[in-house]
Formats: structure tokens, C-alpha cells, sequence
């Protein structure tokens, strides 16, 4: 039995991203096919790229085609200013890897110096951008990104890797756009070819201070009865074209304008053990830590997500428009002043089949969880601990109303704890419709302005790292939830016959 505790998380991400970075093999290791090229853009000599005579330049860099097996490697401890932007392709045996060579404690850094992207790697595939340090500082506030990847009229783009890269000061403008302003930023452009990425693997990236965004998908080829009237059907006039294959995990982004990890137009997407700690911070517009828009099938799983700087959305977690099958569940919210949760459907898009649970939020502010405008269909919370202390949600649930109830609100809220430790109030419900339905929830503390709406209010018995006391009236209260994971945020069995706890614990009872 594996005991995930409230520290556990935060402590196995951060110990994943201290491992020290060792000589990478593709770069020493002789045999394999391809050629190695250097860049030293400290030297002044003119060079043919060997490690004897690197290139100086970017622009040298740049105009050489790459292909299977090729190496470009970037001197450790220098700078090169402008943007990376080679061309040429990997296969899928032999990629073509971007890194470092050298001895020098420093990274290797590419510095954009205010130009769009500091690297571009556009209409390519089989391609491992890794163990550089990124920057774009200069003349902020105009659209930038920090890594950029680009399709247009392509087709499927496959096996590419961003790995244990360093980006920060990224400081572009407050754009949510096609183009910019990220960290990291994969868009799809084009308008006769569909095209998609196919195996994108990004893993191990240390992402701070960046304007607007950490982590940020977009795809023109996102058209479909889902999304109604979200998209534009002039600008994104594609057929839904998914990206596949695609996993974001264990990196850390700090200090962000807007929003954490937003992707677009994907199908079984995974995003896990990632720590993402401030978003919303510079931003006048909404936005969320990590969402979904325009996706099926995603799977959102071991992260820890505090520091959301507003009410302007400023949740974790949201399923956002056209959001199918979105699975939330083993992750630690904290401290985020907009709340834990968002469904938000508008302008026509549908949200179904969203799935919250096994999660923990703690002194998460303003609401809980709120339901955007539009038809939220088949939406079941269940099971999660929710734990306030030092902040009291004015909403326990916040409901936008304002399409007929008939066609919107199929929403159940069961075998949840809900705790207030902190000073009285709160907790309102907001327009609650008649599709909002409560089981089997556990309310403790909380001063709701309408009665229980059904559960149990005697206290949990809470131990410091949220499981549950022997003798918790919590014990063996749930209702039975068919295909419920089969596993508690503790990694604790949970029963498929039997009724379970309330709360994100399952285990027994603990002296």
C-alpha cells in the first residue's frame, strides 16, 4: 500500500527535478549516425562547426540542414543572442537532438533578446530539444515566447521532446493568442492540411517568470459541433484535428501573468506530477492553472497547484468549453484565491462527462466550485477533501445560471468533505438549479445559507495529513460509485461492492 500524503506530492516532484543532470549520451556516445555541430558564441574565430572550430553564430546554426542522427550542440557557459530556428528532421530510430557540450558549471543559454521566439522549431518532427537554459527579456510586453512549435499545412508532426530545460523571463504582453506570449508554446497553423502532433513529450522543465503563459496549446483545426460559437469559424476554420499521444509532466513553472498549462484540441492527453505555484498574477484577463479546451479524454493527475493571484477565474483546475471526458483526480490544490474548481462552457459549447475526484484542496478562497453559462452535462465530484483554515470560500458552490436547466445541469456532487476550520460564513450557493444534486457529502463548519442538502455534519476526525480518525463518521458513509478509479489520493483500494468513505481517504480508521 503506497501512503501519498498532503507533502508527499510537492516533495517526489521537487526531488525529480533536483536529480543533477548527467552527460547526455546521444552527445558523447560514438556509433550511432549523424553528425555532430558546435556553437560557441563566445569564440571569434570563424568556424566549420566541429568542436575544434564551432560556429559563433545562431544565424550559422540556422542555415544548416539537419537531419537522422545529427547533434547541435551549444557550448556550456555561453550566450548566443536571437533566435534558434534549425531546419531539418529526425527519424523516429535516430532524432535530431538540441543540447549542451562542455565542462562549464553555467548552461548554455539562447537569449530571444525581445525577438518572437527565442526557438522556433516549426514543420518538423522526431526532434529532443533538451538541457538549455532560455530566455526573452528584452523590450517586454510585445508578443514573445520562449520555446515555440509551429505546424502549418504539415500533417502529423511526430516525436518531439522538451526536456529539462531552464526558461524564465519570458516578459511578453498579456496575449492569448495563436502566436504568443509563452513559455512554452505549441500551435497549429495552416489552413488546407490538417495537421496534429503525434508523441509530444514534455518532461523536467524549470518554467519562471514568464508573461502571459507557462504552458499553451492552439490548433486552427479545432472546428466542431462542441465548441459552438467559441471558436471563429473564419480564423479556425479546420475540421477537429486532435493532437495525440501528448504528456506533460513533472515541471515546475513559478511566477506566471496568466495561465499555468492550457491545452487545445488534443485526444488522450496526460498531464501529471507537475508543481505549478503562481498564476494569475499580472494578467486583466481570466485565467486558470491548468485547463482543458476542445479536448477529449484527458487525464489530469498528480499535481500540485497553489497561488492563483485573483477571482477572475484564478482556479486549479478547469474543464473549459468543449472539454469531453476531462478526468481530475490524486491532485493537491492550495492557497489559490479564485477557488479549486471551474466548468465553464459559453457561447455555445457543450462540457460533458468531467470527472473530479480523490483530490485534496486546502484553504482554497472566493468559491469552490463554479459553473460557467452553458450545458454542463454529466459532471460527477466525488470523493474529494476539501479543508479550509485560513480562508473561507464566499461560495461553496457559485452557479452562473442562465440557460434552461433542462438542456445544462447534470451535475452531482457526492462523497465529499467539506471542512471549515477558520472564522464563520461563507459558503453560499450561488443560482443553484435543479440539476445540481448533493449525496452522501460530509459538512463540518460550514454555515451554508440553505439546509444541509443532504450528508452527514459531525466532525470528520481529521488527522493533519487528512486521513481519517478511528471512529469518523466518515468511515464506510459514501454511496457506491460504479467505474470510481479504483484507488484513493493515498493509493488505498477503493471498494467496487462495498459502500466507501467520504472524502478523498479510504483507508481505515487511524489510532
Amino acid at each position: 500500500m503506497r501512503n501519498r500524503s498532503t507533502h508527499a506530492l510537492a516533495l517526489s516532484t521537487a526531488a525529480a527535478l533536483a536529480l543533477p543532470l548527467l552527460p547526455l549520451a546521444s552527445a558523447q556516445a560514438a556509433g550511432p549516425p549523424g553528425d555532430r555541430h558546435h556553437v560557441d558564441c563566445s569564440a571569434t574565430a570563424p568556424g566549420d562547426g566541429t568542436a575544434q572550430r564551432p560556429w559563433t553564430t545562431l544565424a550559422e546554426a540556422n542555415a544548416h540542414p539537419y537531419g537522422p542522427g545529427d547533434r547541435l550542440l551549444f557550448k556550456r557557459g555561453t550566450t548566443c543572442t536571437g533566435t534558434l530556428q534549425p531546419q531539418g528532421a529526425g527519424s523516429a530510430a535516430h532524432p535530431f537532438t538540441i543540447a549542451d557540450y562542455g565542462d562549464a558549471a553555467d548552461r548554455a543559454v539562447i537569449d530571444g533578446n525581445g525577438a518572437h521566439d527565442a526557438v522556433l522549431l516549426a514543420d518538423t518532427q522526431y526532434v529532443r530539444l533538451t538541457r538549455l537554459e532560455i530566455t526573452n527579456a528584452a523590450a517586454p510586453g510585445t508578443e514573445r515566447n520562449g520555446v515555440r512549435l509551429r505546424l502549418a499545412d504539415y500533417g502529423a508532426a511526430k516525436g518531439i521532446t522538451l526536456d529539462h530545460l531552464s526558461i524564465h523571463d519570458v516578459r511578453g504582453g498579456d496575449f492569448k493568442t495563436l502566436t504568443g506570449s509563452s513559455a512554452i508554446h505549441i500551435a497549429v497553423e495552416g489552413t488546407t492540411v490538417p495537421s496534429w502532433y503525434d508523441g509530444l513529450d514534455i518532461h523536467h522543465n524549470d518554467i519562471r517568470d514568464v508573461d502571459r503563459e507557462g504552458i499553451y496549446f492552439k490548433s486552427r483545426f479545432s472546428k466542431r459541433d462542441l465548441v459552438g460559437n467559441q471558436q471563429d469559424p473564419n480564423a479556425y476554420p479546420g475540421p477537429w484535428t486532435p493532437s495525440l499521444n501528448v504528456r506533460i509532466h513533472h515541471n515546475t513553472l513559478t511566477s506566471l501573468a496568466g495561465d499555468g498549462i492550457k491545452i487545445d484540441t488534443t485526444r488522450g492527453a496526460r498531464i501529471d506530477h507537475n508543481r505549478l505555484d503562481g498564476f494569475q498574477l499580472r494578467s486583466k484577463a481570466a485565467n486558470a492553472g491548468i485547463w482543458t479546451f476542445n479536448t477529449d479524454d484527458t487525464i489530469i493527475e498528480y499535481n500540485e497547484v497553489s497561488g492563483g493571484g485573483n477571482t477572475k477565474d484564478g482556479m486549479s483546475f478547469d474543464a473549459d468549453g468543449a472539454s469531453k471526458g476531462t478526468v481530475f483526480q490524486y491532485n493537491y490544490s492550495h492557497d489559490n484565491t479564485g477557488g479549486f474548481l471551474l466548468i465553464c462552457p459559453y457561447s455555445g459549447a457543450r462540457t460533458l462527462d468531467t470527472v473530479v475526484r480523490y483530490n485534496i484542496s486546502r484553504d482554497d478562497g472566493a468559491r469552490l466550485i463554479q459553473n460557467c453559462w452553458g450545458p454542463i452535462l454529466n459532471t460527477q465530484i466525488y470523493n474529494n477533501t476539501f479543508v479550509n483554515r485560513t480562508k473561507v470560500p464566499g461560495y461553496l458552490v457559485q452557479d452562473d445560471a442562465g440557460s434552461p436547466a433542462t438542456t445544462r445541469h447534470e451535475l452531482s456532487i457526492r462523497n465529499n468533505i467539506f471542512v471549515n476550520e477558520g472564522q464563520s460564513g461563507g459558503y453560499a450557493f450561488k443560482n443553484p438549479t435543479p440539476g445540481l444534486s448533493f449525496s452522501h457529502n460530509l459538512f463540518h463548519g460550514v454555515n451554508m445559507t440553505r439546509p444541509n442538502p443532504g450528508g452527514v455534519d459531525a466532525d470528520p476526525l481529521l488527522r493533519p495529513d487528512l486521513r481519517l480518525s478511528a471512529g469518523s463518521p466518515a468511515l464506510s458513509a459514501g454511496t457506491l460509485i460504479t467505474d470510481n478509479g479504483g484507488e484513493d489520493w493515498f493509493g488505498n483500494d477503493v471498494p467496487a461492492t462495498s459502500a466507501p468513505n467520504i472524502g478523498a481517504y479510504e483507508g481505515p480508521g487511524v489510532d
